[in-house]
C-alpha cells in the first residue's frame, strides 16, 4: 500500500463512489501561533478541499505540553473519539493534507497508522498541490467507528530511544545547526542524543515540498546508516517533524518508529546524556 497521494489521484478518489475521508491539518509551529501568525481553523474556514474536516494537531493529535515533551501522545480514548467526529472508520481510506509542510499531516497519518488503521495516505505537496476548487462550506460527516489499537512496536520511550543509538539507528530529524548544539530556539539545551545520527527531514523533499522518488530516499537513508537488518527510529524536537521523517521512510519501503517525545522531553531531564558537534558521539 502507497503512504502518498498525488493531487490528481485524490481528485479521482473524491469523485468515485466510496471517496476517501479527508483531513486538514493545517497547523504551525507554536512559536509562530504565539506571535498570532497562524490560525489552522481559520484557514480552514477559509478554503479547504471540498469534504475535509479540520483536525487539530494541538488538541486532538497531541495531549497539553508537560514531563513528556511539547507534543505527548493524547489519550487515546479522546484520540478516538476526535477521529469518529472526524468520520473516521477502520473500513473507509482517509487521506490527510496540511498547508504544505507535510508535518502536520505525517503526524496525523503516524497517529492513525500507529492506532491501526489500515488505510491512511498523506496528499503530496499538501493544499498548494491541489488545484482543484476550495470550499468553505462546513463538513457535518456521519460518525465513524474507528477505535484506536496501538502498536508497541511503533513507538520509542527515551530508554529505547537511548538503547536504538547504541544497537540500530537514530536519526534525528531537525535541522543540522541544533542536532549539532548550535542554536536551540526553543527547548532547555541544545544537541543531540548520544548516538543519533544528523537527518533533516527538510532533505526528504524537493522544492515543491513533495517526496523525492523512493530510491532516491533509499540512497539517502543508506548513506546515514539505514539497513535491512538494522531497526530504525527518528525522532525531532516535539514528535511532528520526526513523524514526517517516518513518513519518508515509509514512501522507501523502511519501517520505523518514533520517539514522540523526542528533545523536548529528553532535553528537560538533566539527568539524560547530552552530545554535541557532528560527531554522533
Amino acid at each position: 500500500m502507497t503512504v502518498i497521494i498525488t493531487a490528481p489521484e485524490l481528485a479521482e478518489a473524491l469523485a468515485g463512489e466510496a471517496p476517501p475521508v479527508l483531513l486538514d491539518v493545517r497547523w504551525q509551529l507554536s512559536l509562530a501561533k504565539a506571535a498570532g501568525a497562524f490560525d489552522g481553523r481559520a484557514e480552514h474556514a477559509a478554503g479547504h478541499i471540498p469534504g475535509a474536516v479540520f483536525v487539530d494537531l494541538d488538541r486532538e493529535l497531541a495531549a497539553a505540553p508537560g514531563a513528556h515533551g511539547r507534543h505527548p501522545l493524547p489519550d487515546l480514548a479522546e484520540f478516538g473519539a476526535a477521529m469518529r467526529r472526524a468520520g473516521v472508520s477502520a473500513g473507509r481510506p482517509v487521506v490527510v493534507y496540511d498547508g504544505g509542510q507535510g508535518w502536520a499531516a505525517a503526524r496525523a497519518w503516524w497517529m492513525l497508522r500507529w492506532t491501526g488503521h489500515p488505510d491512511v495516505r498523506v496528499l503530496d505537496g499538501g493544499l498548494p498541490s491541489w488545484t482543484g476548487e476550495l470550499s468553505t462550506q462546513v463538513p457535518a460527516p456521519a460518525e465513524g467507528d474507528f477505535v484506536p489499537a496501538p502498536d508497541a512496536a511503533g513507538l520509542l520511550d527515551a530508554d529505547a530511544a537511548a538503547e536504538l543509538a547504541r544497537t540500530g539507528v537514530l536519526l534525528d530529524a531537525r535541522a543540522g545547526e541544533r542536532y549539532r548544539g548550535e542554536v536551540e530556539p526553543v527547548d532547555r539545551v541544545g544537541g543531540h542524543i548520544p548516538g543519533a545520527v544528523s537527518a533533516p527531514t527538510t532533505e526528504n523533499v524537493g522544492p515543491d515540498g513533495r517526496f523525492l522518488p523512493p530510491a532516491e530516499l533509499k540512497d539517502r537513508f543508506k548513506a546515514l546508516g539505514v539497513r535491512a537488518d538494522v531497526p530504525v527510529g527518528v525522532y525531532c524536537g516535539s514528535g511532528v517533524s520526526g513523524a514526517h521523517e517516518v513518513l519518508a521512510l515509509a514512501v522507501a519501503g523502511i519501517p520505523a518508529a518514533l520517539y514522540v517525545g523526542s528533545w523536548s522531553e529528553w532535553s528537560a531531564d538533566p539527568s539524560r546524556p547530552v552530545a554535541v558537534g557532528a560527531d554522533p558521539q
